[in-house]
C-alpha cells in the first residue's frame, strides 16, 4: 500500500454496434458526450475535443473552497453535479466546516455550502450550495473503461491559484494507495498531469470532460506535510475513481438505487503495527466483531488475510481497498493463514453503516 500524502493547501461511452436491417453490422452510433458548458463569448474559439475547449467548457462548473471565517488557511477544489451540489475530498471539507464553507466560481461569484455527507475512508464529501450559479453540472465518467495512457485533464485551484488546468496521461490503474494520516484507502487513477497543495476534490476529466476521478493525493519530495513544507509535484498524482466515487456520493445525497447501508465491510480490527505481509486480524479478544461477517466465516483474532477473491493481499490497508470496491451481501472467497496452515473461508460482506 503506497502511501500518499493529501493535497489541500492554502497559500466512456456507448458500446457496441447497431446491425442493420440487411444483417451487417452498422458503424457505431457517435457518442454526443456530456452537456457542459458553452465556452465565454469572449474567448476564442476551440474545437469541443481539444484541451483547450475541454478547459473552456468545464472549468465553469469547478470550484474552489475556503473558509468563511478566514481564519483557517486550508483550501481546495470541487466541482459540481446535478443536485445544485458540489463533489470534494472529506479533507478538504472537514477543517473548513467549523468556520463554514464559501465556494467560489470561476467567474468570481459566490456561495456559502453546507456539508450534507463526508466519508474519511473514501476522502470524498458532499456540499449542498446555498445560492448556486447557473452552470452545466459535471458528469461522472466510467472510469473502469479508462486504460493507461487515455489523455486526462486535472482543474482546480493548486497553491490558491483558481481556474488552473493541467493535462498528461493515465500512468496505471488500480494503484493501491493510503492517506499519510491512513484514514483513507482505495484503488486509484495514478495520473502524470500536474496535481500540487489546493488541487485536491478537483476533477479529473477524459477528453470529453466527464469526471472520471476525484483528485485526492500525490507523493512529494517535499521535506515534511504540506502545510509545513510544501512540496511540488513529481507526476505522481493520485484520484479516486468515478465509479467509486459516484456511489458513495449517491448514498450520502440519498440517490443510490440500492438500499443505502454504507460501504462494504469485513467487521475485523486490523493490526497495523504488525511487519507480517498480509492483513492480520489484531489478537484483541473484540477484533472479530461478534456475528459479524468475518465471525460467519470462521476468522479469529490473529489470523493473517493472504488473498481477496484470487487477489494477493500485501497489507491491511491494500485489503480495505478491496473490501471498499465491492458491495454489501457479495460472496467472497479468501485465504488465511492460521498457525502456519493456509485455509479458505468464504465471506459474505457487511456494511460499514
Amino acid at each position: 500500500m503506497l502511501v500518499v500524502a493529501l493535497i489541500a493547501g492554502g497559500a466512456g461511452g456507448l458500446a457496441g454496434g447497431l446491425i442493420s436491417s440487411s444483417g451487417e453490422q452498422a458503424a457505431p452510433a457517435p457518442d454526443p458526450g456530456p452537456t457542459i458548458n458553452e465556452p465565454p463569448s469572449e474567448a476564442p474559439e476551440r474545437a469541443p475535443d481539444t484541451i483547450a475547449g475541454v478547459a473552456q467548457r468545464v472549468s465553469p462548473s469547478v470550484v474552489s473552497l475556503r473558509s468563511a471565517g478566514g481564519r483557517i488557511g486550508a483550501s481546495g477544489s470541487g466541482f459540481v453535479i446535478d443536485g445544485d451540489y458540489v463533489v470534494t475530498n472529506e479533507h478538504v471539507s472537514t477543517p473548513l466546516e467549523e468556520d463554514g464553507i464559501i465556494i467560489e466560481y470561476s467567474d468570481g461569484k459566490f456561495s456559502l455550502a453546507t456539508v450534507i455527507g463526508s466519508d474519511p475512508t473514501s476522502d470524498l464529501a458532499v456540499l449542498e450550495l446555498e445560492d448556486p450559479n447557473d452552470v452545466e453540472p459535471l458528469e461522472f465518467g466510467n472510469s473502469d473503461e479508462a486504460v493507461v495512457g487515455d489523455e486526462v485533464i486535472a482543474i482546480g485551484a493548486p497553491l490558491g491559484l483558481a481556474g488552473t488546468v493541467t493535462q498528461g496521461i493515465i500512468s496505471a490503474m488500480d494503484r493501491p494507495v493510503s492517506s499519510d494520516e491512513g484514514q483513507s484507502q482505495f484503488f486509484a487513477i495514478q495520473t502524470d498531469a500536474a496535481i500540487n497543495p489546493g488541487n485536491s476534490g478537483g476533477p479529473l476529466v477524459d477528453i470529453q470532460g466527464r469526471v472520471i476521478g476525484v483528485n485526492s493525493m500525490i507523493v512529494t519530495m517535499g521535506g515534511g506535510f504540506m502545510g509545513e513544507q510544501p512540496g511540488g509535484n513529481i507526476g505522481l498524482g493520485f484520484a479516486i475513481p468515478a465509479t467509486e466515487a459516484e456511489q458513495v456520493v449517491k448514498r450520502m445525497i440519498g440517490t443510490d438505487d440500492a438500499e443505502n447501508t454504507g460501504p462494504a465491510d469485513l467487521g475485523v480490527t486490523y493490526d497495523g503495527e504488525s511487519p507480517v505481509i498480509g492483513a492480520v486480524i489484531a489478537e484483541d479478544d473484540d477484533a472479530v466483531e461478534p456475528g459479524g461477517p468475518a465471525d460467519a466465516a470462521g476468522l479469529q483474532p490473529g489470523d493473517v488475510i493472504v488473498s481477496f477473491d484470487g487477489r494477493r493481499v500485501n497489507s491491511h490497508g491494500e485489503l480495505q481497498a478491496m473490501v471498499r470496491d465491492r458491495s454489501p451481501g457479495e460472496e467472497i472467497e479468501l485465504e488465511y493463514e492460521r498457525d502456519g496452515e493456509r485455509e479458505t473461508a468464504t465471506v459474505t460482506l457487511g456494511s460499514g453503516e
